[in-house]
């Protein structure tokens, strides 16, 4: 498939769970004039904890740099997971690939969008880095036991995937809380700053609503929801899930 613009955040290279061998798949079956990487696409947290880089997370860089060479557009932006970039980011990796904070995106239809990780809008990462460490690690813990309980399923005839994780974020009071508190602050920062929209990621939950006039779009993630922000050609903006080809 051939599209304007991909956005992908969350991948969580350096990590047990980042579903690398699907977001190869993904970057085979699709093509795009530009391809920006949302923030935690390195996964600098859970290497310090515990090394652990497989040959399919390097399969991902390079074909990353293959595809800059062959002309797309592409830019990382940093996300408190690979916040070890920060400091050097504006950084120029050649005539198509770029390291920054933050980009504006000018779609087709001639809106403004912010594109934004997103954890600078989130109060635990903010103001209390260890709290934030923690639910990272007790976030690593849901997803084996997404794993057990999806092995056991399997075990009684039952083949659809069930994620215990994302349960917790659609019915837990706690986690709606937290999710509507950043998406309605994210939006009202990018409403002061004058832009149509915003595209983030960072809390692993894909959406594409409005909030008041402003469009919020995020990308999900590439541990559990495969899924993706693409620009048509013909200006449509859309979130779209991947299964393997």
């Amino acid at each position: 498939m051939q599209y304007k613009t991909i956005f992908i955040s969350d991948i969580h290279l350096g990590t047990k769970y980042s579903k690398a061998h699907e977001f190869l798949n993904f970057l085979k079956h699709n093509e795009s004039e530009k391809l920006l990487f949302v923030g935690d696409i390195i996964d600098g947290w859970a290497i310090k904890r515990k090394f652990k880089w497989l040959q399919s997370h390097s399969n991902v860089i390079q074909k990353v740099l293959k595809k800059a060479r062959k002309g797309t557009e592409i830019y990382f932006i940093t996300g408190n997971h690979d916040e070890f970039l920060r400091p050097f980011a504006p950084l120029f990796m050649g005539d198509n690939l770029q390291i920054v904070n933050e980009i504006t995106h000018i779609g087709i239809d001639g809106k403004r969008y912010l594109v934004t990780h997103g954890d600078f809008f989130d109060s635990i990462t903010m103001t209390h880095k260890w709290l934030a460490i923690a639910g990272d690690i007790g976030y690593d813990f849901v997803l084996f036991l997404n794993h057990i309980l999806n092995k056991f399923r399997k075990m009684c005839g039952i083949n659809r995937y069930w994620s215990f994780s994302k349960y917790i974020k659609d019915n837990v009071k706690s986690s709606i809380s937290f999710i509507n508190n950043f998406e309605d602050i994210l939006a009202s920062h990018a409403k002061h700053k004058k832009y149509d929209g915003v595209i983030c990621g960072h809390i692993h939950k894909p959406e594409a609503k409005m909030i008041e006039d402003i469009i919020y779009y995020n990308c999900g993630d590439w541990v559990e929801n495969c899924s993706a922000v693409v620009e048509h050609y013909d200006g449509r903006f859309e979130v779209i899930y991947w299964e393997q080809k």
